[in-house]
């Protein structure tokens, strides 16, 4: 009876936990879309969660820049208690990507995407043994004309790293065009604004890298 009953009480604490993370999470993206929406003047044309933790978003937005435009919010798995513990060891973020196709697709592939790594030497224990190295951008390309001094889409993404995009894409295929940032990029209204810029600017840059007609 004993081993009953403490199975209905952790039974108990399972469903208590799940119901209240997954309002939470529901309640967190309410909040991020909130002030997406407001700074984008977009009209939500539909929403759909996968799971808990996972939220897609269409999204119409006054530009004609943009089209078909999507919003995904990927959040912790916190209403499962062992996914949300494995997220925290693999220090998994939380992101918020926008995906859409352009006015006109552009003729190339190109990903981006934004890492920092940092190192170790057993022999290195103080900070005068420290190198410390600042790299600038490194691009793998196939093609031998590519010129990155004269790309403006490389130099509209490095005069936004503060709003540290974790991976950017283009596409001749649907979607055209996609950004990944840390949810807490958006952290109010205004963030949110500055992010739609430096997707304007990005997007703006492929067009002028070359288009070709969809």
């Amino acid at each position: 009876m004993l081993a009953i009953g403490l199975s209905a009480v952790a039974g108990a604490v399972l469903v208590l936990w799940y119901l209240t993370f997954a309002r939470y999470n529901r309640q967190l993206a309410a909040r991020i879309l909130g002030r997406v929406q407001m700074a984008w003047r977009g009209r939500v044309t539909g929403t759909r969660w996968a799971g808990s933790s996972q939220l897609y978003v269409g999204l119409q937005v006054p530009f004609s820049i943009f089209r078909r435009t999507r919003v995904t919010m990927r959040l912790l798995p916190r209403p499962v208690p062992t996914n949300w513990v494995l997220s925290v060891l693999r220090k998994q973020r939380e992101t918020i990507t926008f995906e859409a196709d352009l006015d006109q697709a552009p003729s190339f592939n190109l990903e981006i995407h934004h890492h920092r790594w940092s190192g170790r030497s057993p022999k290195a224990t103080r900070s005068q043994d420290w190198t410390l190295s600042h790299p600038g951008p490194i691009v793998l390309t196939t093609r031998e004309d590519w010129d990155a001094d004269h790309n403006p889409m490389i130099h509209a993404l490095l005069a936004s790293r503060e709003r540290a995009f974790l991976s950017v894409r283009f596409c001749p295929e649907s979607p055209h065009f996609s950004a990944t940032l840390p949810l807490e990029s958006v952290p109010d209204q205004d963030a949110a604004a500055e992010v739609l810029g430096s997707l304007r600017e990005l997007a703006a840059g492929a067009r002028a890298r070359g288009t070709s007609t969809p």
